[in-house]
């Protein structure tokens, strides 16, 4: 099959399985004709579309047409849609085989001695007295942003953030992110990548937005996170050299693990490795809570708990844990408050996001060891097709 044909059939087949599962594709600015077809033709069955991926799988990684890093970079997006089409047609895939084929990665749990020292590092650090849960969600809690706030402290982090993504990387002229706020989603922000350069970023206000996850969220959404991303691959992949497969972006595949790991770590290449200072003058003078140095100490004491969802996942999904024992556990460890933590658990039983969470998880850790604070390195993941073997191949 040649390169255009195996293009236009990996296309075709993510907006098919899209008509399945909502969600599942996450931006597509392609050809109209595909997607106006797509949505006006007969649902395909879920077997009929797992054929499909098996034939493309099989047709990517024989010598063909396309050059040998794209192949590659397509042969891994077909395994997660393979498998994805497999678990639709009710096909058994254990839990960790399904992040593995869909992700590229293989979690494990992480030991619960890891979380119950970095409580006693968060114990050493936090002020006050009581239990450590009691003080620290007291602590978090304190430092809500003001609802009339949000929108002017959202607005001066992207400007600055912007012009940082700006100077060290370059961003293409026209490209545009508007923010909205939303309610009743699973996830804390969202950008729609709307081609032609343009975002929308929703934060999900259900619950209080913290002064301490804002500056992560403004990066990790926009810069230099999902939509720099999304812009420097429209110019320089569809534009310049017309690999059109990257105008769909689909959960389930590498692409998404490689994503959210960059945009996780994009606040700490434009502003370092502790940003907080930089969030603190933005923050500061509009009269939000945020205590630069007490925020980094408690995040550096703290990070090993990025890991609590992960685990809460595995137990659910692959032991049989019961959701209110998880919403449990997930309060416990990762020190949140009961709403809170239902949210956390609410994003990992979603069907669309279950095995979503090692993104977050595996793709920092990755993404992380590969820059190795090497801003050129940050700037291949956001340019270029590259996939989680090779870069821990690196």
């Amino acid at each position: 099959m040649v390169a255009e044909a195996l293009v236009d059939e990996y296309l075709r087949l993510g907006l098919a399985l899209g008509r399945h599962i909502d969600g599942l594709v996450d931006a597509y600015y392609g050809p109209a004709d595909l997607a106006d077809q797509a949505a006006a033709g007969p649902l395909e069955s879920p077997a009929s579309l797992a054929e499909r991926a098996r034939r493309l799988l099989g047709e990517l990684v024989v010598d063909g047409d396309l050059e040998a890093g794209r192949r590659t970079w397509l042969a891994a997006q077909a395994r997660g849609l393979h498998t994805t089409a497999r678990k639709l047609a009710g096909e058994p895939i254990g839990y960790l085989d399904e992040i593995e084929d869909c992700y590229s990665v293989r979690p494990g749990l992480v030991p619960e001695d890891e979380f119950s020292e970095a409580h006693k590092r968060i114990d050493d650090v936090l002020p006050g007295s009581g239990s450590l849960a009691e003080r620290y969600i007291v602590w978090r809690e304190q430092q809500i942003v003001p609802a009339e706030l949000l929108g002017k402290a959202i607005d001066s982090l992207a400007e600055d953030f912007r012009e940082r993504t700006g100077r060290a990387f370059g961003l293409p002229l026209g490209e545009q992110v508007e923010f909205e706020l939303v309610t009743h989603k699973p996830w804390s922000g969202f950008n729609y990548y709307l081609g032609g350069l343009r975002s929308r970023v929703a934060v999900n206000i259900d619950l209080p937005v913290p002064s301490t996850s804002l500056g992560p969220l403004v990066a990790h959404e926009a810069y230099p996170g999902h939509h720099t991303e999304h812009c420097r691959k429209e110019v320089g992949l569809v534009r310049q050299r017309s690999q059109m497969e990257e105008t769909i972006f689909l959960v389930g595949t590498p692409q998404c693990l490689l994503a959210e790991g960059l945009a996780d770590l994009g606040i700490e290449i434009i502003a370092g490795r502790r940003p907080e200072p930089v969030i603190a003058d933005h923050l500061n003078p509009l009269g939000v809570a945020y205590d630069a140095e007490l925020v980094g100490q408690l995040s550096i004491a703290g990070e090993a708990l990025g890991a609590v969802r992960g685990n809460a996942a595995i137990l659910i999904h692959d032991e049989g844990l019961d959701v209110g024992d998880a919403v449990d556990y997930v309060a416990k460890w990762a020190l949140l408050p009961r709403p809170r933590a239902e949210k956390v658990v609410d994003f990992l039983i979603d069907p669309t996001w279950r095995a979503y969470a090692f993104c977050y998880i595996e793709g920092l850790r990755l993404c992380r060891r590969y820059v190795a604070g090497e801003p050129s390195r940050f700037e291949r993941l956001v340019t270029e097709q590259v996939t989680p073997s090779e870069l821990a191949a690196a």
